[in-house]
């Protein structure tokens, strides 16, 4: 990664940046109200989905994850002025960028519990008890918390007094770091520590995690008992491919574009961003949460009208 520099002699008369200019799709109208349409009616999805399960499964993750970046992208579709103040701007950063680490944290630990039940399902309701998994999740909301306010801490004390045109729906933060009036190298080498705990590692304990779970499922005799060890843990493996493929090609396509010079990141990449930011969240209901037998049973003991 090049750090981006510039000399602050060129902007002495200049006043310090207060707001951002969120560019979206402004240049491109007639796919903005296709735009808005569809990204409204998936946060709704979103909200309904995971609003049903929250009740029996706590999933409130996808909920605050989406909750920090969709509402002010849907109104800036709506406002004639689209701009975000310099403070509004590090709140939304912070809880994308939070809610981001967390989730990534937990499905390396669903991956886990999908090993332990499959590669050692006698001792499954002792390995994962309360004792684990409590600590486990409240650790990764922590761990989540933590590397936002550090990043975003960093990110918040640079200069900006130049542009202020983010090329993105929100406020992305290589989007907003390239807009920095100084040297950013810090943050860069920063970003490239926390992804690196907060992506590979986990992705990498996710792939360990299948490497012993397939052969496992592989190995079972009756195409009965494969095909139930494969529905245990199918859900979590799509949406794993969904998550971590958007959004490390999106993040390979903004390094190459952002610090490479290009003045644009082109609308393929803004777009595919949807589907980490915002489709994967509305599929977890349906192909993880609701395909569990213990969340169907509760939702109908829940639901009066719902035949058991």
């Amino acid at each position: 990664l090049t750090p981006l520099f510039c000399g602050f002699s060129e902007y002495t008369n200049q006043s310090s940046v207060t707001e951002f200019v969120l560019l979206g799709l402004s240049g491109y109208p007639e796919l903005e109200a296709i735009y808005f349409l569809l990204v409204l009616f998936m946060y709704l999805v979103i909200l309904l989905g995971n609003g049903v399960i929250i009740i029996v499964n706590l999933s409130f993750l996808d909920i605050c994850y989406t909750s920090s970046s969709i509402p002010l992208f849907l109104s800036r579709f709506l406002a004639s002025k689209k701009t975000i103040s310099f403070s509004g701007c590090g709140v939304q950063m912070f809880l994308s960028f939070a809610m981001g680490a967390t989730e990534c944290v937990l499905l390396s630990m669903m991956a886990f519990d999908c090993y332990v039940a499959i590669c050692n399902p006698l001792r499954y309701p002792v390995i994962m008890s309360k004792n684990l998994y409590v600590p486990v999740a409240a650790g990764s909301w922590i761990a989540g918390g933590v590397n936002s306010v550090l990043q975003i801490s960093l990110a918040m004390q640079l200069p900006f007094c130049g542009d202020n045109v983010i090329n993105h729906f929100t406020c992305e933060i290589l989007s907003v770091l390239k807009l920095a009036c100084a040297d950013i190298s810090i943050n860069v080498i920063s970003m490239v520590v926390a992804n690196t705990i907060f992506l590979l590692v986990p992705l990498l304990f996710i792939f360990v995690s299948y490497v012993f779970i397939l052969p496992t499922i592989l190995r079972i005799p009756s195409a009965e008992g494969r095909h139930k060890a494969f529905s245990t843990c199918s859900a979590h493996l799509t949406v794993v491919i969904i998550f971590y493929g958007t959004i490390l090609f999106t993040y390979a396509k903004l390094k190459a574009k952002d610090f490479s010079g290009a003045d644009k990141v082109q609308v393929t990449g803004k777009i595919i961003s949807l589907f980490y930011g915002v489709v994967t969240p509305m599929l977890n209901p349906l192909i993880y949460s609701l395909r569990n037998k213990d969340v169907k049973a509760a939702l109908k003991n829940f639901s009066p009208g719902v035949p058991k």
